[in-house]
């Protein structure tokens, strides 16, 4: 099937929150391939662990290659403990200089729990301006729900739920069976 023809994988909303001392990244369990879901509960928030420095991180697009980029991710970080910039920043020039990984389409969000950065494909290494990061199908209506919701009483895991629970009832690539990864 040509690729212009191919309808294409969709799915998923990711969300990073930084509040009151922690972050939080949750992400739904939804996989499209064009109008049909082929999966309702997919787990695209994981937490890694190298060098004995705990990492959250959420991945949107292809999951082969997203499977791809934390593995880069992790052998960044176990080359630099405890410096979640620094891996990020070498992984996003990697992933932009490196001819096989320019092919991949995927994008991150990453967390130490204290730096929270969208990671992508085109070399950024981005800290969001108002504790919130989101990617995905859903991404900017979760971005606009959490936002909203920021200067309330929520904490951070309430403000990520609620905001993918918006997401989810206005994305048709997103459902409301969560990952939540906290970190502090």
């Amino acid at each position: 099937m040509a690729d212009d023809k191919f309808p294409g994988w969709h799915g998923t909303t990711i969300i990073g929150v930084k509040k009151g001392g922690e972050v939080v990244i949750a992400g739904d369990g939804q996989v499209s391939l064009g109008p049909t879901v082929i999966k309702g509960t997919a787990r695209k928030v994981r937490r890694l662990s190298p060098g004995g420095f705990d990492v959250v991180a959420g991945f949107a697009g292809s999951t082969a290659d997203a499977f791809t980029l934390l593995e880069r991710l992790e052998a960044k970080l176990e080359a630099t403990p405890g410096q979640l910039a620094r891996a990020s920043v070498e992984l996003a020039k990697d992933w932009r200089t490196d001819k096989y990984l320019q092919k991949l389409e995927a994008m991150l969000i990453v967390s130490d729990g204290k730096d929270l950065f969208v990671i992508t494909g085109a070399g950024d290494v981005l800290e969001p301006e108002h504790d919130v990061a989101a990617i995905g199908s859903g991404g900017n209506f979760a971005l606009a729900a959490a936002r909203g919701m920021m200067e309330g009483e929520k904490s951070a895991e309430e403000v990520a739920r609620a905001a993918m629970a918006i997401a989810a009832d206005i994305c048709v690539y997103t459902n409301g069976k969560l990952t939540i990864e906290t970190i502090s």
